[in-house]
């Protein structure tokens, strides 16, 4: 194929994903009940994670968590539609995600090798993976503990917390897409591994100060301080560290004798 012939099948590449994506954020659009009951979850105390707080309490022979209820505010005339129509968006990019790689993917394969094929293949699985994972730890864990905080915080009783669903909307995308892109520790750390840059000992070596780093990490991400919130975001970043040494390989012994040499020199 020429390069022109190249350019225009990643036109087609592009303007299918364009379509898949549109056609997705149409749907979210369309049901737009479905799409803010999911995003407004947290601000009822029915939510998952505070009923489960509620039954571990329970089972300590403590009192529940206070009664939880936020109410989101419009504040600007034209807000409620235009965000309707960008969380329609970034529920069908979360969603699409995968799809619009795979297009991406059909377009690469002829010009890799078998081998190539399957590990191509076997990151963007992983990456995928650990992506929804995190999206879902933010979803699930982080995001509720942040809005029940910053939601009933006051600096004085006469002071009341109205929030925007500007304000709302944004604070919950950008912990959720924040916590995804963490997640992606695991597959950075295997491509820089064979690409010859990070090694599973180096991972060893930095154990202890990359567990003091993630929680300063964890204590950046979450706004609540209190040592709870602080270890249920830092243990899984400690484990994804963990996971990223397991998929690490181990420096070949020609790669030690070589930095050596150039140490030597």
């Amino acid at each position: 194929m020429t390069f022109w012939e190249h350019l225009d099948e990643l036109r087609k590449v592009l303007f299918r994903s364009a379509l898949i994506l549109l056609g997705a954020a149409l749907v979210f659009f369309i049901f737009k009940e479905f799409s803010f009951g999911v995003v407004f979850a947290p601000t009822d105390d029915k939510f998952v994670l505070y009923r489960l707080a509620d039954y571990l309490l329970g089972l300590a022979g403590q009192p529940p968590l206070e009664p939880f209820k936020l109410k989101v505010i419009n504040i600007d005339l034209p807000a409620q539609f235009f965000i309707h129509i960008s969380t329609s968006f970034y529920f069908a990019l979360v969603v699409c995600t995968p799809v619009i790689l795979y297009q991406l993917w059909t377009f690469v394969r002829p010009a890799l090798y078998p081998k190539e094929r399957r590990s191509v293949i076997r990151a963007f699985a992983f990456a995928a993976i650990f992506f929804y994972a995190g999206v879902l730890v933010g979803y699930f864990l982080l995001f509720p503990l942040t809005l029940r905080f910053l939601g009933t915080y006051q600096v004085m009783e006469e002071v009341t917390n109205q929030i925007s669903l500007k304000s709302y909307i944004s604070t919950f995308f950008s912990l959720i897409l924040i916590l995804g892109v963490v997640f992606e520790l695991p597959t950075l750390a295997a491509l820089l591994s064979r690409l010859g840059l990070l090694y599973k000992h180096t991972l060893k070596k930095y154990r202890k100060h990359a567990f003091v780093v993630l929680l300063i990490i964890a204590a950046i991400i979450t706004p609540t301080g209190d040592p709870f919130t602080l270890m249920a975001i830092g243990l899984p970043l400690y484990g994804l560290y963990e996971i990223s040494i397991l998929m690490c390989r181990k420096k070949k012994t020609g790669d030690e004798e070589g930095d050596a040499a150039e140490i030597k020199q």
